[in-house]
């Protein structure tokens, strides 16, 4: 398979000509006249890189950043002390001038030429990584084939969103290492970006030639942290009363659109992430970046239909969460999270794995998060798994949706032995839309016009429309001031 090099990638990825290099000529680490300074010179003229990194700025699709980029064919895209440096001094300038920055490693790991002074180097490139981050700027890696030992381990490791070339061999040591170690070959199919990807350690498996695409639509919502939108006019609403049991029976219909058809059909500019970013993942948790309108967010949806085809939501699910709620605080960006769930895993599994303490986590992160936070009640809301993606400054909920402790079916089992009561006791637990905004729980009701099974594109845009308004006003309030109302609404909630 044919790879680009470093000055390749730069060219496929960047707008074409607004390349500018940052380098300087690296100070050489090594004494006149070594075997070292030998291969140093060697490398220079062999492959035409002065060292294993070069850095710069350019426009991607009009948008100024900066990069990082690996030289494999530099004695293996290895790091010591002058790539180090080059390295940090890419990253501190784009940090002062505020710029994403996009590294492309391609690397073997520490050079050992330089022995320990040189691994201790991915020391201050990782404190640099998380000055620049922050700062509140976007960052954006792109593993290449291959990506092993402490470039992995340090700035490989850290970027808000990851993507891999396909095939690439990623992973933290490296395999012809591991069977001189060990005697034996690592197991195939492990350090392999699709396994990874498949793991939830990877957002995507793409070409050089794609990567400026998914760049582009990245930046569009991760660069758009505080920034003004247009608040426009607030949706309408024009409710038909239902009963309790027939919004439920409604909400659980096979054909009612869900998360990724409100993505589809209301958003734009939607990349989408995948796991935890530490070897979880989970089908019934999406994880995205998305626009509604002009108003970027991170989404975080409950998918009903893949909770009940793949398992129920558990505490990988949650902790894929937990990564969505990291990136809007890093960014400043708003945070949708769409509840839409029959209930949490209700297994050995799950309770072993800390689901509990998982739900815990998010609702203590939600509430205190400094991020704007709209939540959309927008299918299913039952239990602990409803309730840990709720507290929001604003809260939404379609018409026929619904919000309980457990599925009425549960509660009429506990309250009578049997389900046959849950039609009464979804009436008396007052868990429809139009009861939840009664009791200050929900802002705002969406219609569905009769149900949204029927209208599925126009009430995906109504929603869409509905979020953008939302995420417009938040964006408007001073964030102090905006913390405190939720934490007080949450403090007061129920009391007289």
């Amino acid at each position: 398979m044919s790879r680009p090099d470093a000055r390749t990638l730069i060219d496929t990825v960047l707008d074409r000509g607004s390349w500018k290099s940052w380098d300087a000529p690296p100070a050489d680490p090594a004494p006149p006249g070594s075997s070292y300074a030998e291969e140093l010179a060697a490398a220079r003229v062999k492959c035409g890189y002065d060292e294993a990194v070069i850095t710069g700025e350019g426009l991607l699709g009009g948008r100024r950043v900066a990069i990082v980029a690996s030289e494999f064919s530099f004695m293996a895209g290895s790091i010591g002390v002058a790539a180090a440096e080059r390295i940090v001094a890419a990253i501190e300038r784009a940090t002062r001038e505020r710029l994403p920055l996009l590294a492309a490693p391609a690397s073997g790991g520490t050079r050992m030429q330089e022995g320990a002074l040189a691994f201790v180097q991915m020391v201050k490139i990782s404190a640099a990584i998380q000055e620049h981050r922050g700062a509140g700027l976007p960052y954006l890696v792109y593993l290449r084939h291959p990506t092993t030992g402490g470039v992995f381990a340090s700035w490989g490791s850290l970027g808000h969103v990851t993507a891999a070339e396909p095939g690439a061999l990623i992973g933290f040591l490296g395999p012809r290492v591991f069977e001189s170690l060990h005697g034996y070959a690592f197991p195939e199919g492990v350090q392999v970006a699709e396994n990874l990807h498949h793991k939830g350690l990877l957002d995507a498996v793409v070409p050089a030639e794609e990567l400026r695409h998914i760049a582009i639509r990245a930046l569009a919502v991760l660069g758009a942290g505080g920034t003004a939108v247009e608040a426009g006019e607030p949706p309408e609403e024009d409710l038909r009363p239902v009963e309790a049991w027939e919004a439920i029976t409604r909400s659980r219909r096979d054909d009612r659109p869900g998360v990724r058809s409100l993505l589809k059909l209301a958003a734009s500019d939607v990349t989408p992430l995948s796991g935890s970013g530490a070897g979880e993942n989970e089908p019934g948790l999406l994880l995205a970046l998305a626009r509604f309108g002009a108003a970027p967010a991170v989404v975080l949806g409950q998918d009903r239909r893949l909770q009940r085809v793949a398992s129920p939501l558990g505490p990988a699910g949650l902790r894929v969460a937990r990564r969505g709620l990291r990136l809007a605080a890093d960014l400043g960006l708003p945070l949708v999270t769409v509840v839409d769930t029959g209930g949490a895993d209700l297994s050995k599994t799950a309770e072993e794995g800390g689901l509990a303490a998982e739900i815990a986590r998010c609702l203590a992160e939600l509430v205190t998060l400094d991020a704007p936070t709209v939540c959309l009640l927008l299918g299913e809301g039952a239990g602990g798994a409803a309730l840990a993606l709720l507290p929001a400054d604003r809260v939404l909920c379609a018409q026929h949706a619904w919000l309980a402790p457990l599925p009425p079916e549960g509660a009429s089992a506990i309250l009578y032995r049997s389900v046959d009561f849950a039609p009464e006791i979804a009436q008396a637990q007052r868990i429809r839309a139009t009861d939840l905004r009664r009791d200050g729980i929900v802002d705002r009701v969406i219609p569905e016009l009769p149900d949204a099974a029927y209208e599925p594109r126009q009430f995906c845009e109504r929603v869409g429309r509905a979020l953008e308004h939302e995420i417009a006003l938040l964006l408007a309030v001073d964030p102090a001031t905006r913390l405190a109302a939720r934490k007080t609404r949450y403090r007061t909630l129920g009391t007289p």
